[in-house]
């Protein structure tokens, strides 16, 4: 009877850790011109914040919601921009493709 039917599972997304911020102001302090991204939240991840070097060289990590974004970013006087809005920087999709062809 039960052949096909799944067990639904409410599965736990991990939410963000001071592990995560010490990354985040690690990463941060060792690049210039680095700007923060918000990126919402998902059926699949927490919201996360994107922070782009000068460069185009980039990282990711779970921050706890957008106003945790925009203290973030005020304290290390960081822009913040949301990705809905304005999408993600050139640069950043420059450096991807430069990497990609690096490790070809």
């Amino acid at each position: 009877m039960g052949l096909f039917r799944r067990k639904k599972s409410a599965g736990q997304v991990r939410s963000a850790s001071k592990a995560d911020t010490s990354h985040l102001d690690e990463w941060a302090s060792s690049r210039t011109g680095v700007e923060a991204y918000v990126e919402p939240r998902t059926h699949v991840t927490e919201t996360t914040v994107l922070l782009i070097a000068h460069d185009g060289e980039w990282t990711r990590r779970r921050i706890a919601d957008f106003d945790a974004a925009r203290e973030f970013a005020r304290k290390r006087s960081m822009p913040l921009y949301e990705v809905e809005r304005v999408g993600y920087p050139k640069r950043m999709r420059e450096y991807q493709e430069r990497q990609k062809r690096r490790n070809g």
